[in-house]
């Protein structure tokens, strides 16, 4: 009894692997869906005769497409046979006893009697595994990254150590398709109805991922904010969604081996929200400040205290007090407010010119100066 029901499923399911067949991308895809075995077609809508074909053969002669965005990995018992990157129909042309097929003109007797014979030695099952894989070079999106406490790098610009809680988003792209399926992804997703997806919670080497790029962004921040080409602002992270995904992407690979060792990369990121330690926002908010008294806008504020400096002097000390006032504020000559001279000996040729200094420059008038003169000189 086992040995005739071996025999009826062999030539059974050589029967039906017969038939030429029409492979594609399966149905309801998630956007964020890498890598997942292409569907025959045949059987659809139930105008099929093809109804009972093995799911690891492909039948010689049958047409594949690949959509816009994907590539195609072909496998033979287990090993990587050929990749295609280009989109379009091509047609499955194989040597192998099990995929003959009298529709592709490959004769009776070897697509019937051969492979018959074969599948007897293994039971009914065909003695090999054909499987096309899609892979997509696209641009895959919703891969989250979050810290719960703080992480610290140290920081160029502020020239110390901060630390930070960030959160964010980045995309993933497959550089290398055949480095990424021999080296990464699990044999589980290598079979019929699987999808790997980078976003699947429940997916151990998806979430692998993820704690290796939280374990990579201390780094990733330092690269970026010690590279004076960006600037060495920490300011920009937020918006500089490119050049962060490269500080990021060098640091994951510098430590993990993305590229060279899983096809991998990152191409952009999204922070999300940085919420710095108490330190940083204390430095942040002093660099506001100098920014703010920097160039042009801090010789106008620096004006802007000379005049209430001499208003003030002018209300408490009189016109001796103005005179202080210009002493302290260090200005003489035609040029700049932001230009500091050591101190002058405090005699009367000083008090003098530093007087005239300040008529000079505008800050009093002739009436003030005449006072200062006159009691410099004891008149």
């Amino acid at each position: 009894m086992g040995l005739r029901q071996a025999v009826a499923g062999a030539v059974g399911g050589v029967l039906a692997d017969q038939w030429k067949d029409f492979h594609t991308v399966p149905n309801g895809l998630p956007s964020t869906a890498a890598l997942f075995a292409a569907v025959p077609r045949g059987t659809n809508a139930g105008r099929s005769s093809n109804t009972s074909a093995s799911t690891n053969i492909i039948s010689n002669g049958s047409k594949i497409v690949v959509p816009e965005g994907y590539g195609l990995l072909l496998m033979q018992d287990g090993a990587v046979t050929a990749f295609v990157a280009e989109p379009g129909g091509y047609i499955w042309e194989s040597d192998d006893t099990h995929s003959q097929s009298i529709f592709a003109g490959d004769g009776l007797v070897s697509s019937l009697i051969r492979q018959s014979w074969e599948r007897f030695k293994f039971g009914g099952q065909p003695g090999s595994q054909q499987a096309a894989f899609f892979v997509s070079l696209k641009e895959l999106p919703d891969n989250r990254f979050g810290t719960q406490s703080e992480i610290y790098w140290d920081d160029g610009f502020l020239g110390t150590q901060v630390g930070a809680v960030t959160r964010g988003s980045y995309t993933l792209k497959i550089i290398d398709p055949i480095l990424f399926v021999k080296n990464f992804v699990p044999a589980s997703y290598l079979q019929p109805g699987q999808v790997f997806d980078f976003t699947d919670l429940d997916n151990a080497a998806a979430s692998q991922l993820f704690s290796e790029v939280v374990g990579s962004l201390a780094p990733a921040f330092s690269l970026y904010t010690n590279d004076p080409g960006k600037g060495n602002r920490i300011t920009k992270l937020q918006q500089d969604s490119l050049g962060f995904a490269q500080s990021l992407s060098s640091a994951v690979e510098q430590g993990y081996q993305w590229k060279s060792d899983r096809g991998l990369a990152i191409v952009k990121t999204a922070i999300v929200s940085i919420e710095y330690d108490a330190n940083t926002r204390e430095l942040l908010k002093t660099v506001q400040r100098a920014d703010a008294l920097a160039g042009a806008r801090g010789n106008s504020n620096l004006q802007a205290s000379v005049a209430q400096g001499i208003q003030s002097a002018g209300e408490s000390g009189g016109a001796a007090g103005l005179v202080g006032v210009g002493m302290a504020s260090g200005m003489f000559g035609a040029g700049s407010l932001q230009q500091p001279v050591a101190p002058a000996a405090d005699d009367t040729v000083t008090q003098l010119k530093k007087a005239k200094e300040l008529l000079d420059l505008g800050l009093i008038t002739q009436d003030d100066y005449d006072k200062l003169k006159a009691k410099a000189l004891g008149l």
